[in-house]
């Protein structure tokens, strides 16, 4: 089996366990924690013993994991490229400690093999088995949720899982790494230009640099140039439900509104769908550190929030695809069907828009050939890896820009936040203006506007204007990060329902004001707050015209949309607020209790 080139040197051995099994990877940071035995005791009831032998393979890479299992003695090893000549060897596991990743709890398949290291014996529970044994035990799946949280992010951060072989030039090798990296998919980049490792692999595979960019996994399966769509089904995350779906609910986009939307419409029985062009998360996933979140004091990536939020929607039965780009709406026969870029199409009683907004393009001269490679529009671990300790400037005076000035100087030597306005105070929130200004490693630049960007295949410098004395200057910066504003992705939505000057979805009164007259006295009622145009479709977050533009507003309307939904359905409110419905469906799972 090949070395473990980076796994760090053994920490001291707390007890026996760990002593008969000295290589076993040091659990540094929290991901591989090992069980109680109360804990192990409480599994046991539920799943069996069984005995494994040396060269036992317990997951296989790329395929779905249905068991979770237990060490209970001997060692199992987490191997990527397992028979391959590439085999690398990620962590060691002794007793108490059980197998999986984040893939392990959405299905996705397995991003690495499990095989057995030394004989002794491990405990096998189903998924189903699994889940049911947590919703009773709170403790237990929060210790298994945070450690595959853990792992999923240092499999990300360790380059496992598939090869992306491309030009750092070509926009859809861009493509799939923002898919990739947005959807926290393990993945390393192979440059087409600079890495030698991306010449060998084609002669390897028989194919020229004209037909990059490449996928490669495992040795065995190759996609040139593949769709979002065909990488998302290879990982196995999940597509659009077959046929045209007929549902109660159809939520539109899956940031933290849709994400609040799809927990509380299918905790309360409603069938619930939500679709999403890129990534679960939106744009609040790209955050590094979200700081004024109610009920997390020391903060939390967008990130893990987006993953805690789609296990959460699971755990009620609500079905989440991606990608799944929606390119209209039309009411049909008292339904409303979403028809989407690839042709398919879903059909429910009622929907909710929860697209969000995407940050406003920087337009200056020379800055358009940089976009992906030097020019970004989100600020997470996949573009800083991109930037190293070079200098960097943000562009931006909210709270999406001091998130990411904050972030960046973890990695850059010097980050210059380039603000048109005289102070921060205007749109910045006081704990990050007081953490940006104290920052050694960040230059604030008041009443300072970016004018060109410089540089051929990459930037070089950025020029800027100070607006007070119109003095301009260079910045030798080697990347740029925008947050300049949002502006709706609702061109698909002109012709369907009512919209403000800027695309953003009205509702409520202004909504009434634009609609077909006579629309809302034939509904025998006004239209609701957070309604649209259109009776039975509703706008939650960002995308909606007037919304608070933060994460904890659009979770509120997210939530609240779903009361309106059910008084739109008919549904009645229950006597202590909670809204019961004609009909309910069973969970199709549960996951943390």
């Amino acid at each position: 089996m090949a070395r473990d080139e980076t796994r760090p040197s053994p920490a001291p051995v707390p007890d026996e366990a760990e002593e008969r099994v000295p290589f076993e990877t040091a659990d540094i940071y929290g991901a591989y924690p090992r069980l109680p035995d109360n804990q192990i005791a409480r599994l046991a009831q539920h799943g069996r013993r069984r005995a494994v032998d040396a060269g036992d393979v317990l997951i296989r890479e790329g395929e779905r994991c249905e068991t979770f299992y237990v060490v209970l003695s001997g060692a199992v090893a987490i191997v990527e490229g397992y028979g391959t000549p590439d085999e690398r060897l990620l962590r060691v596991h002794g007793p108490g400690r059980f197998i999986g990743e984040l893939g392990l709890l959405n299905g996705q398949v397995a991003f690495y093999t499990a095989v057995v290291r030394d004989p002794g014996e491990v405990l096998a529970l189903s998924m189903d088995q699994l889940r049911d044994l947590v919703t009773r035990d709170s403790v237990l799946g929060d210790v298994v949720l945070r450690a595959c949280l853990g792992r999923r992010a240092l499999l990300v951060g360790q380059g496992a899982g598939f090869r992306i072989i491309g030009s750092r030039y070509s926009p859809d090798t861009r493509r799939l790494r923002e898919f990739a990296a947005r959807n926290r998919l393990p993945h390393r980049w192979i440059d087409l230009e600079t890495d030698e490792e991306a010449e060998e692999l084609l002669r390897r595979f028989g194919v020229g640099p004209e037909e990059t960019p490449l996928v490669i996994w495992r040795d065995t399966t190759l996609l040139r140039n593949p769709s979002n769509a065909e990488l998302a089904r290879l990982m196995g995350l999940p597509s659009l439900p077959a046929g045209n779906h007929h549902g109660d609910l159809l939520i539109v986009g899956s940031g933290p509104a849709g994400l609040a939307a799809a927990v509380n419409a299918a905790s309360e029985g409603l069938d619930t769908t939500v679709v999403e062009a890129m990534a679960s998360g939106g744009q609040a996933a790209t955050s590094s550190r979200i700081e004024n979140l109610l009920g997390f004091p020391s903060g939390i990536s967008g990130a893990e929030l987006a993953e805690r939020a789609v296990l959460q929607a699971d755990k009620f039965g609500a079905r989440i695809s991606v990608p799944a780009e929606a390119a209209r709406l039309e009411p049909r026969d008292g339904h409303y069907a979403v028809g989407f870029a690839d042709g398919s199409e879903i059909t429910a009683r009622s929907v909710v828009l929860a697209t969000g907004a995407r940050y406003r393009r920087l337009l200056v001269p020379g800055i358009e050939r940089l976009e992906g490679t030097s020019v970004h529009y989100s600020a997470t671990v996949y573009e800083a890896q991109q930037c190293g300790t070079d200098p960097v400037a943000v562009v931006g005076g909210g709270n999406s820009a001091g998130q990411a000035v904050l972030f960046l100087a973890g990695y850059a030597a010097q980050v210059y936040l380039l603000v048109r306005g005289p102070s921060l105070e205007a749109h910045m929130s006081r704990y990050l203006i007081d953490q940006v200004e104290r920052h050694p490693r960040v230059r604030v630049l008041l009443h300072t506007e970016t004018t060109e960007a410089l540089g051929d295949k990459v930037l070089e410098a950025v020029t800027v204007v100070d607006r007070r004395t119109g003095e301009h200057r260079h910045l030798a910066v080697r990347a740029l990060f925008v947050f300049t504003g949002a502006e709706p992705h609702t061109e698909w939505l002109s012709d369907a329902l009512a919209l403000d000057a800027r695309g953003f979805v009205l509702t409520g009164a202004e909504a009434q004001a634009c609609s077909v007259p006579g629309l809302w006295r034939s509904q025998g009622r006004d239209c609701l707050t957070l309604e649209t145009s259109l009776p039975g479709v509703f706008a939650a977050g960002d995308v909606r015209s007037g919304s608070v533009k933060r994460v904890a507003s659009a979770v509120g309307e997210g939530a609240m949309s779903i009361h309106f939904v059910h008084r739109y359905l008919g549904h009645t409110a229950a006597p202590g607020g909670t809204d019961s419905a004609p009909h309910t469906r069973p969970k199709e799972s549960a996951w943390l209790g």
